[in-house]
This record gives C-alpha cells, sequence and structure tokens, in this order.
C-alpha cells in the first residue's frame, strides 16, 4: 500500500486539510499506517497535480486560508482498482527476533533490559488503542451491534481490533521471552567464594604453615 491510499481512504471518510490528515494519521490511520507531517504535505500536492484530489481554498478569519482536499473522480478511480488488485501477506522482519536467537552466543541475560524497553512500548500502545476504542466506540467495544449503513464505523472497529488484539500478542509473547531470559540469568554458575582466597581451598595449609616455622 502506498500512502496515497490510505489519505484516499481519509478523505472518503471525511473532507479535510492537510493537517487535519496528518492528525488522523496520529489518531487512527497510525493503527496500521504511519506518515510524518511532512510526508502527508508532499504527497497532497502531488495527489492535487495529478487530479486525484480536488482542493477548496477556505477563508479563515484571523488565520491564513486553509485548503480543505476532497478525492476526486480520478482518486476513487485510482481506489478502487488498487481495492479490487491482489496483494501478498506481509512478511515478517523483526529485529529483536533475531536478537533474541542471537543471544544464544552471548549472555542472554544482557538482552533482558532491551525486551523490557520493547514490552513498555507495546503496553503503552495497547493502552493508546483501548483509550481510543472507548472514546471512538463507546458501549460498541464488542464489534456491534451495527447495521448495514454502519459498515464504515464497522470496518474502522475492525482494523483498530486487529491492532488491539496484536499488541496482546507481543505482550504475551514478549512475557514468555523475558521469562526465558529471566531462567538463563538464574541459572547462571556463581562465582565460587573459595577462589578469592588460596589458602580456604586447602584447610590445612595454616597447619603447614605454622610447622614451617
Amino acid at each position: 500500500m502506498a500512502i496515497e491510499h490510505a489519505i484516499l481512504v481519509s478523505l472518503l471518510e471525511r473532507p479535510g486539510s492537510g493537517y487535519e490528515l496528518a492528525r488522523r494519521f496520529e489518531r487512527s490511520i497510525g493503527h496500521f499506517w504511519t506518515a510524518t507531517h511532512q510526508q502527508i504535505y508532499r504527497v497532497l500536492k502531488r495527489m492535487e497535480n495529478d487530479g486525484w484530489v480536488d482542493a477548496l481554498v477556505v477563508p479563515q478569519h484571523g488565520r491564513p486560508d486553509k485548503k480543505q482536499y476532497s478525492v476526486a473522480d480520478l482518486g476513487r478511480a485510482a481506489l478502487t482498482s488498487w481495492l479490487h488488485d491482489p496483494i501478498e501477506p506481509e512478511t515478517v522482519r523483526h529485529d529483536l527476533a533475531v536478537k533474541i536467537r542471537g543471544a544464544a552466543f552471548d549472555d542472554p541475560s544482557a538482552l533482558i533490559r532491551e525486551v523490557e524497553r520493547h514490552r513498555q512500548a507495546h503496553t503503552d500502545r495497547l493502552a493508546h488503542y483501548l483509550a481510543g476504542e472507548e472514546r471512538d466506540f463507546g458501549h460498541d467495544t464488542d464489534g456491534g451491534p451495527y447495521g448495514p449503513e454502519d459498515a464504515e464505523r464497522e470496518l474502522q472497529h475492525a482494523v483498530l481490533r486487529g491492532g488491539i488484539a496484536y499488541e496482546r500478542m507481543m505482550i504475551a509473547w514478549l512475557d514468555d521471552v523475558l521469562a526465558t531470559l529471566h531462567r538463563f540469568r538464574d541459572d547462571r554458575p556463581s562465582a565460587d567464594p573459595s577462589s578469592a582466597d588460596p589458602s580456604s581451598a586447602d584447610p590445612s595449609s595454616e597447619d603447614r604453615s605454622r610447622a614451617d616455622r
């Protein structure tokens, strides 16, 4: 998927300015696609030049005029074409998973802090998604009831539920990884107290010293 498709979907849901689109990417579209403000403005300009979106200049009192974007016929046709094209299932590239496997050739327990950092990030994101679900869907958090006319709302919620399920899965997996790493730390052999004092390894050494004197 290109950022253009995410922008078209958002503008079909509700026309808006570049700033409003950026806020939507932060609050909801970011559940499945992230983009910076600069990317959004740059792509919007290209889409306007290509005839995919229309821009209406809206006067504002005490502030500069803003552009209100909506989807043009060419943009709707481009989105329809993309919606009907098959896409390949996502492939996984997970740096942390490679690190976890590589830890077998180092000190596994040294990775604990890094895994805990990732777990906290997923915990924070889950809390953000749950707060958004409560804000945007309220008592409908069980997925319904919706009617046929509520396809937009229902499918938005379905995507959000996917994000929630993914974060919960990641937290459960990271808990499993942490338990494994802690087990390796607990299993590491402790230092032999006698190794710090050579004479303690041989109780008779003091006696021999006295005999020599």
